[in-house]
């Protein structure tokens, strides 16, 4: 499947993903500037990301300890997820992410 990420400079890549892995890992393993700091814990925020609005009904809703996260960072949109909170799978094949300014 596939995961299109538009990088702070505006270039989108389109990224090969795998079933189960979360969207900061992908961004991560293909050498994007993410910074990812706590892996994955939802304890950092450095993984935020705008979710393209066409995609935003097709995921989870924010937990609370993302929803806390979120608050703590600048230029949050009504789109802004944490990307280590998105588990790719066949319905998010094509899904569209922005890395927020770091």
């Amino acid at each position: 499947m596939i995961l299109k990420v538009v990088d702070r400079a505006g270039v989108e890549h389109s990224l090969e993903a795998l079933d189960g892995w979360r969207v900061m890992e992908v961004i991560r393993d293909w050498g994007l500037p993410i910074k990812a700091e706590c892996g994955g814990a939802c304890s950092c925020a450095t993984c935020h990301v705008y979710v393209d609005p066409g995609w935003i009904e097709l995921l989870p809703a924010k937990s609370d300890e993302e929803e806390d996260m979120l608050d703590g960072c600048f230029e949050v949109e009504h789109t802004s997820r944490l990307a280590c909170q998105i588990l790719m799978r066949d319905e998010l094949d094509g899904l569209k992410v922005t890395l927020a300014p770091g």
